[in-house]
């Protein structure tokens, strides 16, 4: 039953946060029980009350300061029988050709800490698709064929870490609730016997579908394969046929045997042939090689370049698609025309982050050119500034929209996926179109069936959030939440305040420790009572000395688990707010992943977050005010959200 839209403001209480405080020095440990305390009236007693507030909030909301990456240390597949001893760092993935596929925990973690079954089980998501166990990274071959939304993955069936992958398959009427299906193809020829790596399907004019792949083969080489459905008239799409005569493709002249994967979806070109591109690089410049095909067993490779950008490094699992200028529907992706702009994707080898720029496509010449070339693919804009890399995209003709699929990795140990059996997840699918406003950059947000979920919403109307204040928002449970809010600055704060010349990063600056004259705000999900552990989610806004406001958009992980083996970093990025619009959020929690998305999907992050106390019935929502000069208004909607069947 849906909650009642009437205000809540009665259920809502306000602590007072010191005005200034500082983050903890390297080395020291938070004492993370700590309240803040309230002034005396007498004199001697407000001093030790503001001595002891200020070491409260330091607590509560600054980590242990900045940290430098190590190895992560772990065995090939340990013992799951008691926690694991430190053994020496492994990689996965990058002597066979492919990006890292481990996290390596921060300098001083090790992968000791007495993870209970409880913890681990808190950790898989409700809404969020996964396979049942094992490892998964890359989305393979998005469609939506006869009825079915498809998704192949890499898969590695036997373990929860990166090893000989193969395609995992499901299938879906609405793109949350999954079915599992067999794997879609094995290992079982030389010229993918090393791995079926990632590649994508393609609708040919008359129904079938055809997919082109990477194959990593007997001798390490990437070469690209064709297959396609033994049965075209089955729905489900459960067995595969690869083509007699791959590999169809290998690396050309001038391109490293191991530096040659992931073609995209083929897009028709002016004279009727199909195209696609695979991403590469020679020596540190990305590109993206362009190939012509008729029968997508024979290709010609093309002279130039889709695109290319030095400095950048190898380009994996490249996307190239349309969006309109000014519909709202998305576009199959042979559509071009003066009312189109295309963008090129790259997830970047060198830094695991996906890229995007928008641009112009000739279609004639078969190259790309960037609108604006200091936002060029992998030194500008990114899908997201969290954890989010693989992308890829597909056209949905069901609904006439362009869906965005992406791998969401751990962040955790390896000792620990492989105690709770299971690693990685792709994130909720999003929509895709164009900013009309800016025209310079994409909007991205949740698929519109993912509201289907939504259950008893709490409403939390015109809360006035003071400066250092923290407001709890009692609720029921907050480990899965759909959390819709705007925010107002008070404005005639903002107007008296003189600018400064002071640049802000969200990383670099102290995260939701450093505060401003007018910000962070924001919210603390997964947060333990007495702030042990939270995960601030929040904008910041800057006021230079032009008067102009910059706002960025951040999510702290510094206190989010009181383990040493996890990631905790603090992402974040500047997000377009423009004239006359409120700052607006939306947070998807589900348990251990938590997505967030500014100014209706201009900016986005995506965390992975493993409390170890903020779980289950521990788990808390709070609004804060760390801003010294300004208060806030809030205006929040949240839902508790029902599981999927995944």
């Amino acid at each position: 039953m849906m909650a009642s839209l009437s205000d809540v403001e009665n259920s809502i209480t306000t602590s007072t946060l010191p005005y200034s405080y500082a983050p903890l020095p390297n080395g020291e440990q938070p004492a993370g029980n700590d309240r803040p305390v309230h002034s005396s009236r007498k004199t001697a007693l407000f001093l030790v009350s503001v001595f002891l507030a200020v070491a409260s909030l330091v607590a509560l909301f600054a980590g242990n300061g900045p940290v430098l990456p190590k190895n992560l240390n772990t065995s090939a597949v340990p013992s799951t029988a008691g926690m694991p001893e430190k053994v020496a760092p492994l990689s996965r993935g990058v002597e066979k050709g492919v990006s890292e596929k481990s996290f390596h925990p921060l300098l001083g973690a090790d992968n000791s800490f007495p993870w209970s079954n409880n913890m681990l089980d808190w950790q898989r998501t409700a809404f969020h698709f996964q396979p049942k166990k094992n490892w998964m990274n890359d989305p393979n071959g998005p469609v939506f064929y006869n009825g079915w939304y498809h998704l192949f993955y890499q898969y590695h069936p036997d373990a929860p870490v990166w090893g000989k992958i193969v395609w995992g398959h499901a299938v879906s009427k609405d793109l949350i609730n999954w079915r599992h299906l067999p794997i879609a193809m094995e290992t079982d020829e030389w010229y993918d016997e090393q791995g079926v790596w990632t590649g994508s399907a393609t609708i040919l004019p008359n129904g079938e579908l055809v997919v082109l792949y990477t194959g990593s083969t007997n001798e390490s080489v990437q070469v690209q394969n064709l297959a396609y459905p033994a049965d075209p008239s089955d729905p489900l799409l459960i067995k595969w046929v690869k083509y007699p005569g791959n590999p169809v493709l290998v690396p050309p002249p001038g391109i490293d045997n191991k530096d040659f994967r992931d073609p995209t979806t083929a897009w028709k070109t002016p004279e009727g042939k199909w195209r696609i591109t695979i991403g590469s690089k020679i020596n540190k410049t990305g590109i993206s090689l362009v190939y012509d095909t008729e029968d997508f067993k024979t290709f010609e490779l093309l002279d130039g370049l889709l695109h290319a950008v030095p400095g950048t490094g190898m380009w994996e699992c490249v996307d190239f698609y349309p969006i309109s200028k000014q519909g709202e529907n998305g576009l199959d992706t042979s559509v071009d025309g003066p009312g189109v702009k295309h963008v090129v994707k790259a997830s970047m080898d060198d830094d695991r982050n996906d890229y995007y720029a928008i641009g112009t496509y000739d279609a004639y010449k078969g190259k790309w050119t960037p609108d604006n070339p200091t936002l060029d693919v992998g030194i500008g804009l990114r899908y997201d500034y969290g954890i989010y890399y693989a992308s890829k995209t597909f056209y949905d003709q069901n609904k006439q929209r362009r869906v965005l699929w992406s791998w969401i990795k751990e962040t955790d140990t390896e000792a620990s996926d492989i105690k709770k059996g299971w690693a990685s997840l792709m994130g909720v699918p999003r929509t895709i179109v164009l900013d009309k406003k800016t025209q310079s950059n994409i909007i991205q947000w949740p698929v519109e069936e993912i509201n289907l979920l939504r259950t008893n919403l709490t409403v939390f109307k015109t809360v006035v959030v003071e400066s250092g204040s923290l407001v709890p928002l009692n609720l029921p449970s907050a480990s899965q939440l759909d959390i819709v809010a705007e925010f107002e600055v008070d404005k005639k704060t903002v107007e008296r305040l003189n600018g400064a010349d002071i640049a802000y990063d969200c990383a670099k600056n102290g995260g939701a420790a450093q505060r401003g004259a007018l910000g962070p705000f924001g919210f603390s999900v997964l947060a333990h009572e007495g702030l042990a552990e939270h995960t601030p989610v929040y904008f910041y806004v800057a006021k230079g000395v032009d008067g102009n406001l910059q706002t960025f958009f951040c999510a702290d992980q510094s206190r989010s688990s009181n383990a040493n083996d996890v990631d905790k970093s603090i992402y974040g990025s500047i997000v377009p707010v423009l004239k006359g619009e409120k700052l607006a959020m939306r947070i998807l929690v589900d348990h251990s992943i938590v997505e967030s998305f500014a100014q209706e999907g201009r900016t986005c992050i995506t965390s992975r977050v493993y409390p170890t106390k903020a779980i289950n019935n521990n788990a808390q929502l709070f609004l804060f005010n760390n801003a010294t000069a300004t208060k806030v208004t809030a205006s929040v909607n949240v839902w508790q959200m029902n599981s999927a069947h995944v």
